[in-house]
């Protein structure tokens, strides 16, 4: 058969050559040893972490090495596309610290290796589709879904292999006046490649994170393009992997089962492959059984819950390294005050079991991240989501900005300041105390003190407070109450000889703590009384006396 002829009866309008197309995207001017990687999201309006851990894992390999990192847009699949998906990636992608050096940005795209847009690029598909079927090694296939659904249960009951191969490619040897006259009655077609002859051989390719893997060849016919002239995902990739000059493809372990038929493409081609970089997908304990993250049971998985709720981009990332590279916990404890962007990420520290994503660890990993910080980052940084995840907070914060800057400063800075809060929303709780509108009574006063004391304790707290006092003052103050009452002025005290007395000075001070901040367990109570003044501090003592 005249395969030229096949070629242009089937891409007549295709007149550029494969060389045109390797002419205008040369090799990039790198410094030797640069990586070059692209994070290829479908525009379906949801972005989720395996994402992000996918972004980082690109962005570092790539910035670390000097190279480049771009946005691809791979949106073959139009059926699943939503109208401003793509400004959802890149936003969502800019709000926790990833940043690209070329690509499909919101603001037009940038670089010299565009369109960086899947569909925008049909033309260079079928080009070198076109160049596939004039060297014998593409096809067209006019196999209906009916014809497809009745070989696929021929195949069950003769329990062979699925799919289109083999015996069962029957239009892998199609004539030029067969493939003509179809395309003349108005048959729509895919293009499939041409595979060669199931040999039962067996490859070997490197992973960068995995090592050495050995797989069946690809025995499969697989479809090139589309009927609508849209490249399949085996295809496009492979074509841009190539023109853009990528070196490295990251991306999840569930594309392990397709490598062979990429490897083959490429080598088809005679391209040099670039290396994968397949990722252990992101896992959870659920009952005691290790399972995949669930876009329906698991709302942790969508990056939209992140911003939500409130956790810094940087508590994020800090997390996420903890679980990319085996060695970052020991690095950040050598490194406690570094930039993350100094650690030596690498792609042979990645672990290739399922990844064990753990909240209750990011939480603790984000209240260390969120100590660290200064207060009048703390109040910037809330303030901004308040503003847009919780109008009430934020015109409680922005209120009286001095009043919060000094909630906000209680505990933090020092040697060991506390770690209280993983995210902003849960700050509402946490601070929920200082505001009038958001104040209740949660906990129960201390069980040591009877009712009768807890009265005393509260008049006499009210006659002797002086808010000018040190805080070793406040204290000496609070002890001589609890003395006076009966409780001894140490716990270690109560604790040798509790017969002697009621309680200790804890009780005493917790029936205080409780009458201001309605919680038995909160910072320092004179602290606390500096940031809410006398005349609020008191007029919540008065309250809780007459309570009781």
């Amino acid at each position: 058969m005249d395969n030229k002829k096949m070629a242009q009866l089937l891409f007549p309008n295709i007149d550029k050559s494969p060389l045109y197309y390797e002419e205008l995207y040369p090799k990039r001017n790198l410094p030797e040893g640069a990586k070059v990687t692209r994070l290829g999201p479908s525009p379906t309006g949801f972005i989720h972490l395996g994402n992000l851990f996918g972004a980082i894992t690109d962005e570092r390999l790539a910035h670390l090495s000097q190279g480049v990192f771009f946005l691809r847009i791979e949106d073959t699949d139009q059926k699943r596309e939503v109208e401003g998906a793509v400004d959802v990636v890149i936003n969502t992608l800019r709000y926790f610290g990833v940043e690209f050096d070329e690509g499909a940005l919101s603001d037009g795209e940038k670089g010299d290796y565009g369109p960086y847009r899947q569909r925008q690029r049909a033309e260079i598909y079928q080009t070198f589709a076109k160049s596939l079927v004039e060297r014998g090694l593409a096809y067209p296939c006019f196999c209906t879904e009916e014809e497809l659904s009745a070989m696929r249960e021929k195949q069950t009951e003769l329990k062979e292999n699925f799919g289109y191969y083999g015996k069962w490619a029957v239009h892998r040897n199609i004539t030029f006046e067969e493939a003509q006259k179809n395309i003349q009655e108005g048959k729509s077609f895919v293009l499939r490649f041409r595979a060669p002859e199931p040999s039962g051989k067996t490859f070997t390719v490197k992973d960068a994170i995995r090592g050495e893997l050995t797989m069946p060849e690809n025995e499969q016919d697989v479809v090139l393009l589309k009927s609508d002239g849209i490249p399949t995902y085996h295809f496009a990739h492979v074509v841009d992997d190539h023109l853009m000059r990528t070196t490295h493809v990251v991306r999840g372990e569930e594309w392990l089962a397709t490598l062979p038929i990429h490897v083959q493409l490429f080598d088809t081609m005679g391209w040099e492959k670039p290396i994968y970089c397949h990722t252990a997908q992101l896992m959870k304990i659920d009952n005691g059984v290790k399972r995949k993250l669930s876009k329906r049971k698991d709302p942790e998985l969508s990056l939209d819950y992140y911003k939500s709720e409130g956790y810094l981009p940087g508590a994020v990332w800090e997390y996420l390294m903890t679980v990319l590279n085996s060695n970052y916990e020991q690095w950040r404890m050598e490194n406690p005050d570094a930039d993350v962007k100094q650690f030596n990420f690498t792609a042979e520290k990645m672990g290739i079991s399922g990844s064990l994503f753990d909240i209750d660890k990011l939480n603790d990993v984000s209240k260390n991240y969120l100590a660290t910080l200064d207060s009048q980052t703390v109040y910037d940084y809330i303030t901004a989501w308040a503003k847009e995840c919780d109008e009430e907070y934020y015109e409680l914060l922005t209120r009286d900005k001095e009043f919060s800057l000094g909630m906000i400063a209680i505990g933090r800075g020092g040697e060991k300041p506390r770690k209280d809060i993983s995210h902003w929303k849960q700050s509402k709780e946490f601070y929920s105390f200082f505001f009038e509108e958001l104040f209740r009574r949660e906990d129960d006063y201390p069980q040591n003190v009877s009712p009768e004391d807890r009265k005393l304790i509260l008049q006499k707290y009210m006659e002797s407070y002086d808010h000018s006092d040190d805080q070793s003052t406040w204290f000496s103050k609070v002890r001589a109450i609890g003395e006076e009452l009966g409780y001894a002025p140490q716990p270690k005290l109560y604790k040798k000889n509790p017969e002697s007395y009621k309680g200790h000075v804890g009780d005493v001070s917790g029936v205080i703590r409780v009458a201001i901040t309605g919680r038995t367990n909160s910072p320092d109570i004179w602290c606390i009384q500096q940031v809410l003044g006398k005349e609020r501090s008191m007029i919540r003592i008065q309250k809780a006396y007459d309570e009781n």
